[in-house]
């Protein structure tokens, strides 16, 4: 099984950090527009990036201002049956971020986009939080 795993530093506070990636205003400020989230355990959030089919990711684990984990049921099929887990730590004036795409089954030219792509996700994320 492959594994992405990504990082940043943000000069902002776990708990701002916490309440952009687990809510419709945060997440669609910074991943796509179109999306139902609500942070409950057990609700399965909906992303519409304007492909065939929603993602939708299982909420699996959230606890406040360190850490979220999703296993996706439906998306692309190499994305079915991974899990995302975003892992929230303060370090002075700063919150490390720790963002891991796993349980992908093969090491693929999507895998690679992926990767790309959740770096850039970390950066918006980073932007957001420190300028607003």
């Amino acid at each position: 099984m492959e594994s992405i795993e990504q990082i940043n530093y943000i000069k902002a506070s776990s708990a701002e950090i916490y309440k952009t990636i687990t809510t419709e205003e945060g997440l669609g400020k910074i991943w796509t527009k179109k999306l139902k989230v609500k942070p409950e355990i057990g609700f399965v959030n909906e992303f519409d990036f304007g492909e065939e089919s929603l993602t939708k990711m299982k909420i699996i684990a959230l606890e406040e201002n360190k850490k979220v984990i999703w296993e996706c049921i439906e998306s692309d099929q190499e994305w079915i049956g991974t899990s995302v887990s975003f892992e929230l730590s303060e370090e002075g004036n700063k919150t490390k971020i720790l963002l891991k795409h796993y349980d992908w089954r093969e090491l693929t030219d999507y895998y690679r986009w992926c990767s790309y792509n959740w770096a850039m996700f970390l950066q918006r994320l980073k932007n957001h939080c420190e300028n607003g």
